[in-house]
């Protein structure tokens, strides 16, 4: 795999969250790097990693941030690659100002959105975006899936058991 993800959160107070993306890009075998760089406080070196996350060999940008979140909306406007938001809870709406800032981007300035606290879907979207031009990444993302059904069915043999 040629491409890697940074994880980027606006806090260190992120961090018990975003490891699950961490850990799940880790289960990928995807390589990641993690960094503290904030949209507010270190606009400037948040801005310079953006410009050059290209060509420093990243594909896929993930961002957490809350209350304010501006975080993957600096980092989407200062890069083409995709923008993957993690909206944070907590503040005074409990996330949910998190979630609005990060899904409601400007025209021409997308970001992917997943669940307030959602670090493992980040994870599992960047490696899907990945996959588009990485067989063996897609290979593993259909195990994934499969490991996941058969959980499920045998949950449900197990409740049929009990029920029966």
């Amino acid at each position: 795999m040629s491409k890697k993800v940074a994880v980027i959160m606006g806090s260190d107070s992120d961090w018990p969250v975003v490891k699950g993306a961490c850990q799940q890009l880790e289960a990928f075998g995807i390589p990641y790097e993690a960094h503290i760089l904030s949209a507010h406080r270190t606009p400037a070196a948040a801005a310079e990693f953006a410009k050059n996350a290209r060509q420093n060999g990243f594909g896929v940008l993930i961002c957490a941030a809350g209350m304010a979140a501006h975080l993957a909306g600096a980092f989407a406007g200062n890069s083409t690659l995709p923008v993957i938001g993690i909206p944070m809870k907590g503040g005074a709406m409990d996330g949910l100002d998190a979630l609005l800032a990060t899904v409601q981007m400007p025209s021409g300035i997308p970001v992917a959105t997943v669940a307030i606290n959602g670090a493992k879907n980040a994870a599992v979207l960047a490696a899907q975006i990945l996959a588009v031009s990485d067989e063996a990444l897609a290979e593993k993302l259909d195990r994934a899936r499969a490991d996941m059904a058969e959980q499920i069915a045998q949950k449900e043999q197990k409740l049929q058991a009990e029920l029966h």
